[in-house]
């Protein structure tokens, strides 16, 4: 499964907040359409068939479909600033 690390839930968790108060939508990780081994985060309610990565406070913070958690295995998110 992919893994998340602390600095890295603790800003999809500001982005999720700030974007939305809908506690039943969750960042979405889904393949990037002309390039199925790049990926992105999309806004989107959870799936009978999804996988939930990152929960906080009983709110879902990140959802994979489960056809395609097994490709992220092996994987780490992250989040590095923005130099100014």
């Amino acid at each position: 499964m992919l893994a998340v690390t602390p600095k890295a839930k603790k800003k999809l968790k500001e982005a999720l907040l700030a974007q939305t108060a809908n506690p039943k939508v969750a960042f979405r990780i889904t393949p990037f359409f002309s390039e199925p081994t790049k990926f992105w985060l999309m806004l989107d309610s959870e799936r009978e068939d999804d996988c939930v990565l990152e929960k906080e406070g009983g709110r879902t913070i990140l959802l994979v479909n489960s056809s395609l958690a097994p490709k992220l295995r092996g994987m780490l998110l992250d989040h590095q600033g923005i130099a100014h």
